[in-house]
């Protein structure tokens, strides 16, 4: 089932749990998401970043939406840090049903415009737009980029920027980070933050570079309010880590010889991930709803 983010994130919000976001970059991650959600009955987001797009193609979508459109459990499929107004567009062409529109880098004023223009082109057709505000961390190790220091969300820039901007999820800075920590670097979520940012913000909140932080810290902001938490090193670190066992100690070459157990490691931790979010079990509250599937251009 297809749903756009607004439509999935409303029922976790008034539920108290959180989805996952799980970048996908080839068929081996869509089926460790797809598959996970489904063994666990969880709904889940598929989330795709512009270079990911342009490694797969346009046409991979094909897949990802027939694949999903005909489960039972409710997935997004959503553009993950648009760069522009043309990604954008790329992704509602190829049928994504949620995109994000990246200004945070941009002076306060000029990431309110950037974001309301793909603001006010997604009401039209029904694609749900997240927007972010502060900065994330980069630990070197991801594409998805990032600054070496954090600028913290600022909880009186944050309803602002919501009620200019017309964004149905707001992705905050509180002190995470693209990539795997390295070792010397032990991450601090700040807490306090969350909550004066929760006080006054009525809409979803998401948590980018949910990777490599303390379960006990993200199980602590899913109490407190944040709706999505966006996962990639983590999972795929673990695919790619059976995948150099396997390759390290035979000579094979098929890829239905390599990959089974890359996808299962891989699974291992999408399902850990879905049991600490709380989204285990929560597809059915979906169901129950009879929520309409997402259709591009219908409100």
């Amino acid at each position: 089932m297809l749903l756009n983010m607004k439509q999935l994130l409303e029922v976790a919000k008034e539920n108290k749990f959180a989805v996952g976001a799980f970048n996908v970059a080839d068929s081996n991650f869509l089926r460790v998401v797809v598959e996970a959600a489904e063994a666990n009955d969880s709904p889940a987001i598929i989330a795709i970043h512009p270079t990911e797009l342009e490694f797969m193609k346009d046409e991979f979508l094909q897949y990802a939406l027939s694949r999903v459109k005909n489960s039972n459990v409710p997935f997004v499929i959503h553009m993950d840090h648009g760069d522009s107004l043309a990604s954008i567009m790329r992704a509602i062409h190829c049928g994504f049903s949620s995109v994000m529109i990246d200004g945070s880098l941009l002076p306060f004023e000029e990431n309110i415009a950037v974001t309301k223009e793909v603001a006010d082109v997604c009401k039209k057709i029904n694609v749900s737009v997240e927007g972010e505000l502060g900065t994330i961390g980069n630990t070197g190790t991801t594409i998805e980029g990032g600054l070496s220091e954090v600028i913290y969300t600022q909880p009186e820039d944050a309803m602002e920027f919501i009620e200019k901007t017309g964004i149905d999820s707001l992705a905050i800075a509180i002190g995470t980070a693209h990539g795997i920590y390295p070792k010397n670097i032990k991450p601090k979520l700040k807490m306090d933050v969350l909550e004066k940012i929760k006080e006054e913000v009525e809409i979803p909140l998401v948590l980018h570079g949910g990777s490599s932080n303390p379960d006990e810290e993200i199980a602590r902001a899913v109490q407190i309010g944040i709706q999505k938490v966006n996962i990639s090193s983590d999972y795929k670190y673990a695919f790619y880590k059976k995948c150099r066992e396997i390759l390290s100690t035979t000579e094979l070459w098929d890829s239905n010889a390599i990959f089974p157990e890359c996808i299962e490691e891989a699974k291992k931790v999408v399902t850990q991930k879905m049991e600490l979010f709380n989204s285990t079990g929560k597809a059915a509250i979906y169901r129950e709803k009879n929520i309409k599937p997402f259709r591009a251009g219908l409100l």
